[in-house]
């Protein structure tokens, strides 16, 4: 997949750290299209001394980027749009800002503080974070805008009622692309399973983005198994051979072609990639999570890692109504 330097494309990255993902970015058109990317980048980091680092990152590198003065990303919505948003989410932040900032604003004499349009059907949960940071970047979508972000596998599947609706919201939407589940100890900074969702504002056939109407679908690609070890370390990685493997499915899916060379067919693969209408997902309770899309062929040894897998799951299910009911508790005392 090539992509295009079209001039006035903007990256934004709501929680950069130092930069890193947006370096890997830039380096990675500029290797694809052998020229300096046009493309704007634009980060904000929450730490002061961190978002110093990020400058710093960028101007050793001779880069051209802006980072925003330190501050919350989810204080407040963006006041402009971006064609193209990538983040490395924190996993089930508890203390974030604007929950904190809506409960003083309803305790407060006045007039009512205005509705978050983030949100305009009901906050997200004050257990999580991850509905808020799921909302805050679909709504800071151009019109033809896709953002790419890690998020834990208990958003994709929970049943409990705040994301389930959250999920049908995207779904009613058709803001989701494809939905890929990474292998496990793949991230340094956490040991959770975690999945890559992209959403889109414009699954429809166009040029730089694919021949193929994928409106009302969803891809979903099951890369658990597909890793290699890191030498000398317990970690794991994709590697280059299954990080081209998921590249080369979804520009399948989406019809694109490489260097104008005739578009490979898009076809299932059983235990990889399966395409789904959002009828069949709306049916299995809005579910997005790979594994139970993309299923392997039966097995004994499949059958167990899929219980493994459930139980995996129900548990983190159990531990998000726990958080809940916490504050909830919380809640009552204060107003004892």
């Amino acid at each position: 997949m090539r992509p295009s330097p079209a001039t006035g494309t903007e990256c934004w990255h709501p929680v950069c750290g130092s930069g890193g993902l947006l370096v890997e970015s830039h380096r990675y058109v500029r290797e694809r299209v052998e020229l300096n990317p046009t493309m704007s980048l634009h980060g904000k980091e929450q730490h002061a001394h961190t978002s110093q680092v990020a400058r710093m990152n960028f101007a050793v590198r001779g880069i051209t980027a802006h980072v925003f003065p330190p501050g919350d990303s989810l204080a407040e919505p963006e006041r402009e749009p971006h064609d193209i948003i990538l983040a490395n989410l924190p996993f089930n932040q508890r203390d974030w800002a604007p929950e904190d900032k809506m409960e003083q604003g309803a305790r407060r004499s006045g007039p009512p503080l205005p509705a978050d349009p983030r949100w305009p059907e009901e906050p997200p949960s004050r257990g999580s974070a991850n509905s808020a940071w799921i909302q805050h970047i679909a709504h800071a979508l151009a019109p033809a805008g896709r953002a790419v972000f890690l998020m834990a596998d208990s958003v994709a599947n929970s049943r409990q009622p705040v994301p389930r609706r959250l999920r049908e919201r995207l779904l009613r939407d058709d803001l989701v692309e494809c939905v890929i589940a990474l292998p496990p100890r793949v991230f340094g900074h956490t040991k959770a399973s975690a999945c890559l969702w992209v959403l889109n504002r414009d699954k429809s056939a166009r040029h730089g983005w694919g021949a193929l109407d994928r409106r009302r679908q969803v891809l979903f690609v099951n890369a658990r198994r597909a890793f290699e070890p890191v030498p000398e370390s317990r970690a794991r990685r994709l590697g280059d051979k299954n990080t081209a493997l998921i590249l080369t499915t979804l520009a399948a899916w989406r019809g694109l072609s490489e260097d104008g060379a005739a578009v490979a067919p898009y076809h299932d693969a059983a235990g990889w990639s399966r395409s789904c209408s959002t009828e069949e997902i709306a049916d299995r309770e809005y579910s997005l999570m790979p594994t139970s899309y993309a299923v392997e062929p039966p097995s004994p040894e499949r059958d167990t890692r899929n219980r493994v897998e459930q139980l995996k799951l129900e548990l983190a299910d159990q531990f998000e109504q726990m958080r809940d009911l916490e504050l909830r508790l919380l809640d009552v005392l204060e107003e004892i």
